[in-house]
């Protein structure tokens, strides 16, 4: 299933400039090796050695923060919006 991804300014290097691109898959995990499939290197950006999400990565399916649902096992149903959005620190 086709969904679009919201990429970052900072992941945008690996997208050719795109701020959103078009992956497939019916869970998260899914979409992001389709984003590695069609741009090489994204994957580790957004996934930690372990696989799992960057602790400083916040990815939402839709409205949701995917932390709160399934994490990678989330469904990605067909036309969703999929959002990268790296967490901002400071004080």
């Amino acid at each position: 299933m086709s969904v679009s991804v919201r990429v970052p300014t900072i992941l945008r290097t690996y997208t050719d400039g795109a701020s959103e691109v078009t992956a497939e898959g019916t869970t998260l995990a899914e979409v992001l090796d389709s984003l590695e499939a069609s741009y090489a290197g994204i994957r580790s950006r957004i996934l930690d050695d372990d696989g799992k999400l960057r602790r400083f990565v916040n990815v939402y399916v839709g409205n949701d923060d995917v932390r709160f649902l399934d994490n990678l096992d989330t469904p990605t149903p067909a036309g969703i919006q999929v959002s990268v959005i790296p967490a901002v620190a400071g004080g």
